[in-house]
């Protein structure tokens, strides 16, 4: 989304059904519903006990608003490259099943991705690559604080002319590190791969600029940082895709569909753009407008207000933790950490595990990944909640 002046935002606690004494900072795992999308769940499950008077365009109307919203949500004006998908595998199933139609690929090219990504960014890659005669280039983290220069710098040095595709969040799904998209994207470029974002982590929290980025494929799941619903998510295709081949051959995905009355008139042709790669049934009746509200809700909120709100609200609670001996990434812009998803390191004495389940004890949710804790607030989050989170750390972290 454009950056535009605005005011900074106040807690939405409010807007939420989340019990009092609890201490949710997990929305890296699961976002919470706002009362709004709640809402909308249960109207459309009223709607639909009765479908009398359906019309064939309903079945397409409430994707196109939510493919619209999402194109503003990532600053493109082309909603028609936009694709329903119910979750990150299959997004990046349609990128491997196209891979072997883009141009100059050859055996002996890799495809470059960084270290402990989220499986559904690996798997994919598999077959693919054993078909093609391609490589798997790992780009892990560095040992060494701070993290993310390093990282996006050996990322930059791993892109050269025998790169056939990078793969690459805004946020690293664990650390919380930051990626510099625009440079990565500039170097993909200059090499003539493609790029592939998943965006599942950030897209709704942080702000994302398609136009400057220019990737080739964006995918995001739809029920953590876009505040939806679970097995729906949203994914641009570029124009490297518009001949491509889907996954599936939906009939809803081809020209004419919603002509009923003619649908045993089999039709070749697709619909514009990214259109062929929507899931079948992808209207989700129930699902949609649940996801249409949250859409709505984060273009109004703003992520660069989200990440201003939870900057300040984590803001006191960071030098506390190191005093434990905690380590977290320091700010470094678009290198460095981001604010709505911080990987908290914690001594190599403590257990991961053990100290989740003592904060959950607490009513403090946050999820342990490797020798991390993930901390993850959003808009709903108040200091106490902070204050929650320091007191049982405070008490749990020792030697």
């Amino acid at each position: 989304m454009p950056a535009v002046e605005t005011a900074l935002l106040t807690c939405q606690n409010d807007q939420f059904s989340l019990p009092e004494g609890i201490h949710y900072l997990n929305c890296a795992t699961r976002a919470p519903f706002s009362k709004a999308v709640e809402q909308a769940g249960h109207t459309a499950l009223s709607q639909h006990a009765n479908p009398f008077g359906l019309r064939p365009d309903d079945f397409f109307t409430g994707a196109i608003r939510v493919r619209k919203l999402f194109s503003t949500l990532i600053n493109t004006n082309d909603p028609d490259r936009i694709a329903v998908v119910p979750s990150v595998s299959y997004g990046m199933a349609v990128v491997a099943r196209n891979l072997a139609l883009k141009p100059g690929i050859r055996a002996g090219q890799k495809i470059v991705l960084i270290g402990d990504e989220f499986p559904s960014d690996v798997y994919a890659w598999g077959r693919v690559s054993t078909e093609l005669g391609l490589t798997i280039t790992t780009v892990n983290m560095p040992d060494e604080f701070p993290k993310g220069p390093r990282w996006n710098e050996r990322l930059l040095d791993a892109i050269d002319a025998g790169t056939a595709l990078v793969v690459v969040p805004p946020v690293h799904w664990m650390y919380g590190i930051r990626f510099d998209l625009e440079a990565i994207g500039k170097r993909v470029r200059e090499v003539g791969a493609w790029l592939v974002i998943d965006g599942t982590q950030a897209i709704g929290a942080i702000p994302f600029d398609l136009t400057r980025i220019q990737p080739d494929a964006v995918v995001c799941a739809g029920y953590k940082w876009m505040m939806g619903p679970y097995s729906l998510g949203l994914a641009y295709f570029g124009p490297a895709f518009d001949e491509g081949t889907p996954l599936e051959e939906g009939w809803m995905n081809r020209l004419d569909s919603n002509q009923f009355h003619q649908l045993m008139d089999y039709q070749p042709i697709y619909r514009a753009k990214a259109y062929r790669y929507n899931v079948g049934e992808h209207t989700h009746f129930l699902q949609m407008p649940m996801l249409e509200v949250a859409l709505s809700q984060l273009i109004d909120w703003q992520p660069s207000r989200i990440q201003d709100y939870t900057e300040n609200l984590m803001a006191h609670a960071w030098p506390s933790l190191q005093e434990l001996g905690c380590r977290l990434e320091p700010e470094t812009g678009s290198i460095g950490r981001s604010h709505h998803l911080v990987g908290l390191w914690l001594p190599d004495y403590a257990d991961p595990m053990a100290i989740q389940l003592a904060l959950q004890k607490e009513n403090v949710s946050v999820s342990a990944r490797a020798r991390v804790l993930r901390i993850a607030p959003h808009l709903y989050n108040t200091p106490d909640d902070v204050d929650a989170l320091v007191r049982v750390l405070r008490k749990t972290v020792v030697e």
